[in-house]
């Protein structure tokens, strides 16, 4: 896996995968940013709930349950001081319409964090994670 990573100006950076795909990040206007993009930490933030998004919907699929859709919240807190790390972070999932058992889905959100998620993994050693999830 790699990731190129290319200044377009003051703070703003274009990150390329390996596989072609172009995210810019940027920082705020108070440290020469433009505010074009998220910040590197909120990409943090993306990839965990992207990964614990795949985890949820495949464990869904193999429970024989189908959310019409599904949507996840994720908030943190970050230390007050440098480095500014994340000291909490909660997942919220939520499967809206469809046919999903909140137990399944439970089972499903229990499994993404302690087994499948290789982002919450990676995170869990320093970062205290926590997750909720709904059907409505």
């Amino acid at each position: 896996m790699e990731i190129k990573l290319k200044r377009v100006e003051g703070m703003q950076f274009d990150c390329v995968s390996g596989e072609g795909h172009t995210v810019r990040i940027d920082g705020p206007p108070s440290i020469g940013g433009t505010d074009t993009g998220p910040r590197p930490m909120e990409m943090v933030l993306v990839g965990l709930a992207g990964c614990s998004a795949v985890d949820v919907l495949m464990i869904l699929g193999k429970q024989r349950q189908n959310p019409a859709d599904v949507e996840l919240t994720v908030t943190a807190e970050r230390a007050d001081a440098v480095p500014a790390v994340f000291t909490k972070i909660n997942i919220h999932v939520s499967c809206i319409g469809g046919d999903v058992s909140l137990k399944k889905l439970e089972k499903a959100c229990e499994l993404s964090m302690e087994k499948y998620c290789s982002v919450s993994r990676m995170l869990e050693p320093t970062v205290e994670i926590t997750h909720t999830c709904a059907v409505k």
